[in-house]
């Protein structure tokens, strides 16, 4: 279904936001928009909200099952407003966001829904889930110029690691709270504003009122940005992503500097699970 603007969706589809979870796919460009929608789809969310240009094609297949919503993630901290706008009409709904060419995987995502591994999360008393982002690019920039290909994918498998997050006023550590960092943000860093360069976000998330995404992708409610519960580890999710290494190729004060993002440590995208949990990119938890 298609709407005039984010405002008229607010207004006319309250039924869609009614049950969870809810995925917000934000395109930034038109780079693999059909096939991240497409993904999203089969991974069982109850909603998937395409926030796009109107100038954006869709494929039929993909057109009829989403909800179209015209947007521009241009304007800085738009994208942070329009989840903050979605999760306060959805009191109590699970909300996943992201980007185009970013594709969610988690624990057993290959047999298991999304919407039933939110329903362990939530028995195990938790309204949120750290997502790592993972970045991707292709093996070949000769031939696939924004550094996007889906055949020929290729990811770190080492060089990811994380730091104490320090509460701004105390300078204290926040209790289960880290700054995660690795992939290409990692290696390519001087190119990367210093704001940008973890690799961590709060991707899923229980909408609750009040509620505020911030731009650092964290949450006003502290405890929403904690990566487990007191007790034992809790359940991890990964977004891989073409986006950072999209961004590299196309800005021009770093395109010709790199002429291929791989290295030693970089390892083929199997696109499957069960890769990430054996890098140990993503936390099973209790959830077998």
């Amino acid at each position: 279904m298609d709407y005039s603007s984010l405002d008229h969706f607010l207004k006319t589809a309250p039924a869609v936001l009614a049950k969870g979870p809810v995925a917000m796919i934000f395109a930034e460009d038109d780079v693999e928009l059909s096939t991240t929608l497409r993904h999203h789809l089969q991974c069982g969310f109850s909603s998937v909200l395409a926030l796009m240009p109107d100038a954006f094609l869709l494929p039929s297949d993909v057109g009829t099952r989403v909800h179209r919503i015209p947007f521009d993630c241009g304007p800085r901290g738009a994208v942070f407003d329009a989840v903050n706008r979605i999760g306060a009409a959805a009191p109590g709904v699970w909300m996943y966001y992201c980007y185009n060419a970013e594709y969610l995987f988690y624990p057993f995502c290959e047999s298991r829904s999304v919407g039933e591994m939110l329903a362990f999360h939530t028995e195990e008393r938790r309204d949120a889930m750290l997502t790592y982002v993972i970045d991707l690019y292709a093996d070949d920039l000769w031939s696939e110029t924004n550094a996007v290909s889906l055949d020929d994918a290729y990811l770190d498998r080492s060089g990811y690691y994380a730091q104490s997050r320090k509460d701004p006023v105390t300078g204290e550590p926040r209790e289960r709270q880290l700054d995660f960092f690795g992939g290409v943000r990692w290696r390519y860093e001087e190119h990367i504003p210093k704001d940008s360069r973890r690799i961590d976000r709060i991707a899923l998330f229980r909408a609750k009122p009040g509620l505020t995404l911030l731009p650092d992708h964290t949450f006003d409610d502290q405890e929403y940005n904690t990566y487990a519960c007191p007790w034992h580890h809790n359940l991890t999710a990964a977004i891989c992503s073409f986006r950072t290494a999209k961004a590299l190729k196309r800005n021009p004060g770093s395109t010709f500097e790199i002429d291929s993002f791989r290295w030693h440590n970089s390892t083929p995208f199997e696109w499957h699970s069960r890769q990430l949990l054996d890098l140990g990119l993503m936390e099973p938890g209790q959830w077998f």
